[in-house]
C-alpha cells in the first residue's frame, strides 16, 4: 500500500491534533504536531525575557535560535510522541494559556519559520505522515496528497479549550480564552510570512456541530479514498 502525505491546517483550537493522532495511529504513520514546536520556541522566548508583559526582543531570540533543540519522543505509555525543548520534556507547559498567549507573535517571525520548516520538511521525507499546523498544505508540503482545513465557530472553539484548560487545573475564564482564540486567528491570518489559509486543493472540514467519532470516521474514510486511488 502506498504511503502519502496528509497535511492538516486549520484555526486554533479545531482539535487538529487529536484527529490528526488517531489518523496517524490507524494508518501506522508518523505523527507531527507543528504547533508543539511553535509553543516551544514561545516557552524559550519567555523563559529568556524575549516576550511576555511589555517586554519584546525578537532580535535576541533570533540569535539564540541555534541554542534551540526541539525533539519529539515517543511515551510508550501515552502512546503519542511528547515535546522536549533543549533535552527537557515541556509537554504540559506548552499547553497553558500564558503560552498561547505568545506563540502566534513568535510564528510571526520569519526566521523562527523558516528554522522550524525545515525541521519539518526533513521528517516527513519517506510520507507516511500526518502532520497538523498552520500551513503544512501550503508552505511545508504543498505537494501533500491530502490537504484538509479545519475550521468551526470561534466560540465552539473557545468552549472546548476553556474545558480542557479547566481540566488541567488552570484559572481561566471563558471569555479570556474566547479573547485568545480571537486574537490568535487574526495574528495567524494576517501575518507577513505562511499566513493561515485554505490551499485551493484542500478539504474544507468544519467541525462546529461535530462529534470526535464523526470527524475521525470522515477523514479516515478521505485517506483511504486516497491511499487506494
Amino acid at each position: 500500500m502506498q504511503k502519502i502525505t496528509i497535511a492538516i491546517d486549520g484555526y486554533s483550537s479545531t482539535g487538529k491534533s487529536t484527529i490528526a493522532k488517531q489518523l496517524a495511529k490507524s494508518l501506522g504513520y508518523v505523527y507531527v504536531d507543528t504547533g508543539a514546536m511553535y509553543r516551544a520556541v514561545t516557552l524559550f522566548a519567555m523563559r529568556n525575557g524575549f516576550v511576555g508583559g511589555d517586554r519584546q526582543n525578537f532580535d535576541a531570540l533570533v540569535r539564540l535560535l541555534p541554542k534551540i533543540d526541539l525533539q519529539f519522543m515517543f511515551n510508550k505509555a501515552l502512546g503519542y510522541s511528547e515535546m522536549y525543548l533543549n533535552g527537557e520534556n515541556v509537554e504540559q507547559e506548552i499547553r497553558k494559556l500564558q503560552v498561547s498567549k505568545y506563540v502566534s507573535k513568535i510564528a510571526e517571525i520569519e526566521q523562527v519559520r523558516y528554522k522550524l520548516v525545515e525541521m519539518q520538511r526533513q521528517m516527513g521525507l519517506e510520507k507516511g505522515i500526518v502532520m497538523d499546523g498552520r500551513d503544512i498544505g501550503t508552505v511545508v508540503f504543498p505537494d501533500a496528497e491530502l490537504k484538509v482545513f479545519m475550521t468551526a465557530s470561534p466560540e465552539a472553539r473557545a468552549a472546548r479549550r476553556y474545558k480542557e484548560l479547566l481540566e488541567k487545573g488552570e484559572a481561566v475564564t471563558y471569555q479570556e480564552v474566547l479573547k485568545n482564540v480571537q486574537e490568535r486567528d487574526h495574528i495567524d491570518s494576517h501575518r507577513e510570512f505562511s499566513p493561515l489559509m485554505k490551499a485551493v486543493d484542500a478539504i474544507e472540514f468544519d467541525n462546529t456541530d461535530m462529534g470526535l467519532k464523526e470527524q475521525y470516521e470522515r477523514l479516515y474514510n478521505y485517506a483511504l479514498r486516497v491511499i487506494n486511488k
